[in-house]
């Protein structure tokens, strides 16, 4: 009657439904980022708990087995901090000391290693960094005092590091029984299959993916830290962490974390820049085409310029986290995309063969 097409009216419902809920999403974007820092977490302990569960002296039920991991877990938790995280944290307050100082020390940068094409410039770029360490002093000295002040700022994410292995807890103890729920609350029956293969290689591949994050961040931790330690470069457990942490971000992440080591190290004195320059490539080399492609063989498939347009794109959109969680939501899409196709592919050669 008033001329409104019924399929246009339902395209534009659904429209705006996406838009409400991508705008909601993004309001609370904040909430779900811990939920799925929770989720991966989950799958980081997955292994450890069916392993427990399946060698223990006794037979025990999986809430047992789970209780057991978290108490080795913070174990662990305590064994760092009383450790390593005791060291990390005295190296971490002494460059906060120093950094002032050490930001007028220039005799570092006519260390830095450079390729031989580049050498007849290095006057050049030894003034346009020490002018850039001129004026970015000015602006890193109220940020070391003020250090204080933001951390007790921030003391808020303190609840989201206890809330994280909560969520996760209930993740593991209550994950199979979420995933049929949703299946049988809101998929029709005769689509239930598709989405539950979906809903399988998208929890392999998330389970993958974490595990080899952490394998790659501790590989990278421990070589630095033994390079770092041995050539004698000073505040190596915390550039060797530093370095660690880099490995979460895929692609832009190693390499920050080289040129942080040799800026805060040639900053502290370091004579060994070149030699270091040097481990950092053979490390680079023998960590992404031999280690990576190892563990992530059976996971994420991605080329790796998707790769950097996911992390780029992603930190354009949401910063760190944007960057950190790019490559498993385009590994995700890239599941659901194939297992459509197949989908697909199969119902239109069933009737043919039926023919």
């Amino acid at each position: 009657m008033l001329g409104i097409d019924p399929r246009a009216a339902r395209a534009a419902w659904t429209v705006f439904l996406l838009a409400l809920l991508v705008s909601a999403a993004y309001a609370i974007r904040e909430t779900l980022v811990v939920f799925m820092i929770a989720l991966l977490f989950a799958y980081l302990l997955m292994p450890l708990v069916d392993l427990v569960a399946r060698f223990a002296t006794r037979q025990i039920s999986f809430p047992y087995a789970l209780a057991i991991v978290y108490l080795l877990l913070v174990g662990a938790i305590v064994g760092f901090a009383l450790t390593i995280g005791a060291q990390l944290a005295d190296e971490a307050n002494n460059l906060a000391t120093r950094l002032p100082d050490l930001l007028k020390n220039r005799q570092w940068i006519d260390q830095i290693p450079l390729p031989g094409w580049l050498e007849p410039i290095r006057a050049r770029l030894v003034q346009t960094l020490q002018d850039e360490l001129n004026t970015g002093g000015k602006d890193v000295l109220p940020y070391v005092k003020s250090l204080g002040g933001q951390l007790i700022s921030g003391a808020k994410y303190i609840v989201y590091i206890v809330l994280i292995p909560i969520l996760a807890f209930f993740f593991l103890k209550d994950g199979r029984e979420m995933r049929q729920n949703i299946l049988d609350s809101f998929i029709e029956e005769e689509r239930r299959p598709v989405v539950d293969g979906i809903l399988e290689d998208i929890n392999r591949l998330l389970g993958e993916y974490i595990r080899a994050l952490v394998l790659l961040s501790v590989s990278s931790f421990i070589a630095h830290v033994l390079f770092l330690a041995i050539s004698g470069a000073p505040y190596a457990v915390l550039l060797a962490v530093l370095a660690g942490l880099g490995e979460f971000l895929p692609a832009v992440g190693p390499l920050a974390g080289g040129i942080l080591v040799l800026l805060v190290s040639g900053l502290a004195g370091y004579t060994h820049l070149l030699l270091y320059a040097i481990f950092w490539i053979c490390f680079r080399m023998f960590q992404d085409y031999v280690i990576s492609p190892y563990l992530m063989a059976k996971g994420v498939k991605l080329h790796p310029i998707l790769v950097l347009f996911g992390v780029l794109a992603g930190e354009r959109i949401a910063g760190v986290f944007g960057m950190f969680f790019s490559v498993p939501v385009i590994a995700t899409l890239r599941v659901v995309f194939i297992r459509l196709m197949r989908t697909r592919t199969r119902e239109l050669v069933a009737p043919r063969s039926e023919l």
